[in-house]
């Protein structure tokens, strides 16, 4: 029996001992967590890995079913459509029919993949001389500084709190405009993905440096706060009492960790940084590159980095841009180009096939596309940064009304929407409603930004889908309330997969006509 027991015991301390090897997201401490949430930056990252991560756990995929049984009934309307337009065909005149067979023959696809293209075109094919695109980007790094600075200064007491204020409100918005004010009247220098990468890049600089402003300004309040109840306490304090107090700080910074953040002792805790010692380069960039909007003054970090999991996912990332482009230029560009006529004509019986068509390639892409910059490149680079809150996405697929969408497939746009958007709309005296519609229109604005400044062709299809959200929400609550979750599920996923082709067919036409209509006639 005690042999038994020597065993088990062994056992037990093997299996603890590779448990402590690995690295998962969730490694934290319960004593760093408390302080992490003492902090008035308002933390909203916790230690967690993605779903689609085996240690997640995570098996729940019942939305799945409800999308490969959509897909399969939007594929069999689509080939009823294309027999009843055979049949048409069937009955027009031979030298009509002719004509319609040379035109189906000139547009057979082929293989028309070609990964000389896509390296072509990744490089700047259409960049005009030196590269405008990379210096727009590089420029970009001026309102990050002058963020930086004024953070500083307020921080100092050097200028007042409105004047900074209003500095950076100039900035972040000035941020925005440059893309929109230099693609308009350069645009003829700009290759549409160095204007789509601009785009992208500017919008996500809006983001990181509204939350970085606003987290500084929530810790300047607090620091204001404390320092006047500390004020009101004692009325007088010597500069002994203040250098004591400084004194007693460090020693608790030396005692709790060293500089690379972790203690000497068996806990390994890392020492908090306080505002305004994160007011460095060093801080900001590493938010500015870290996989989330929402900026933090002490994010959750792992020990280490999983060597096999990197791996894994820089595989990922190389095979899922090639599927992507090999989609890209083998099934979606011929058919979004056999959808130009009978969009214009405004044949609706040409043009539902030519959507159901769209639909299918698009929506793969677009998977193709959520998995691989959701899971594979931002888990790639949270391993090489030791951010540890992996929680990119939720369960989306299992969405069973608008909202839920929208709350669980972009985790760190919906994290930045609430903590900087909605809360703050909500505290101001707004009801919840009114803070809702102003955050779907906030998103509308940059989803049509994301659209119309590189396409250079400004319509508002990508904001009115946005906006068309709201009223859709209430038509799937009413299905999941009236027929169940299944039927909102179903709802959920055609806006998916019909949506997004209908807004490219548009854009496409629209694009053609404002360009190319010259030529055309």
């Amino acid at each position: 029996m005690s042999g038994e027991t020597q065993t088990t015991a062994e056992e037990n301390k093997v299996r603890y001992r590779r448990t402590q090897s690995v690295t998962r997201a969730e490694e934290i401490t319960k004593k760093e967590s408390e302080q992490r949430k003492s902090q008035p930056d308002k933390p909203c990252h916790r230690p967690r890995d993605s779903l689609f991560s085996w240690s997640s756990g995570f098996d729940n995929f019942t939305g799945l079913v409800n999308w490969g049984f959509l897909l399969l009934t939007m594929g069999g309307i689509r080939l009823v459509l294309e027999n009843f337009i055979k049949y048409v065909l069937a009955q027009m005149p031979p030298d009509y029919v002719h004509f319609l067979t040379v035109v189906f023959e000139l547009a057979r696809y082929g293989i028309r993949v070609d990964p000389v293209q896509w390296f072509t075109v990744l490089t700047g094919k259409g960049e005009g001389e030196g590269y405008p695109s990379v210096l727009l980007v590089s420029y970009a790094l001026v309102p990050v500084m002058i963020c930086l600075m004024m953070e500083r200064a307020l921080a100092s007491d050097i200028i007042p709190e409105s004047a900074g204020m209003a500095v950076h409100i100039v900035n972040i918005i000035v941020l925005v405009l440059i893309p929109m004010v230099v693609i308009h009247v350069k645009g003829h220098i700009f290759s549409l993905v160095g204007a789509m990468t601009v785009c992208f890049i500017y919008c996500i600089l809006f983001l990181k440096l509204w939350s970085y402003v606003q987290v500084n300004l929530w810790c300047r309040t607090e620091k204001k706060l404390h320092r006047h109840s500390r004020s009101g306490r004692r009325q007088s304090i010597t500069i002994a009492q203040l250098q004591n107090d400084r004194v007693e700080q460090e020693g608790e910074r030396s005692s709790n960790g060293s500089a690379t953040g972790y203690s000497n002792g068996k806990d390994k805790v890392p020492a908090l940084v306080h505002y305004p010692d994160n007011l460095h380069p060093v801080d900001l960039f590493y938010f500015l590159l870290a996989p989330t909007l929402c900026y933090e003054l002490n994010f959750p970090k792992t020990t280490r980095i999983r060597k096999r999991f990197l791996i894994k996912r820089m595989l990922e990332v190389v095979i899922g841009v090639h599927i992507v482009m090999g989609l890209f230029q083998q099934w979606m560009i011929p058919s979004v180009r056999n959808s130009l006529v009978p969009f214009s004509n405004m044949d609706l019986t040409k043009t539902a096939e030519r959507l159901l068509k769209l639909a299918i390639p698009n929506h793969l892409m677009w998977l193709c596309f959520f998995y691989l910059t959701f899971h594979s490149f931002l888990n790639l680079m949270g391993e090489l940064l030791h951010f540890a809150d992996r929680n990119f996405y939720s369960d989306w697929w299992n969405a069973n009304n608008i909202d839920t969408f929208w709350r669980t497939w972009n985790m760190p746009v919906h994290k930045w929407c609430v903590r900087h958007l909605y809360i703050p709309v909500v505290e101001l005296g707004y009801s919840k409603v009114s803070a809702s519609v102003i955050v779907f229109f906030f998103s509308a604005f940059f989803h049509e930004y994301l659209v119309s400044v590189p396409l250079k062709t400004f319509k508002v299809w990508a904001f009115t889908g946005m906006m068309a959200q709201i009223p859709l929400s209430f038509v799937a609550k009413y299905m999941e309330t009236n027929y169940g979750p299944r039927w909102g599920n179903m709802l959920v996923w055609a806006s998916i997969i019909l949506g997004q082709p209908l807004a490219i067919m548009m854009y496409y036409h629209d694009f053609v006509i404002t360009n190319y209509n010259d030529v055309l006639v």
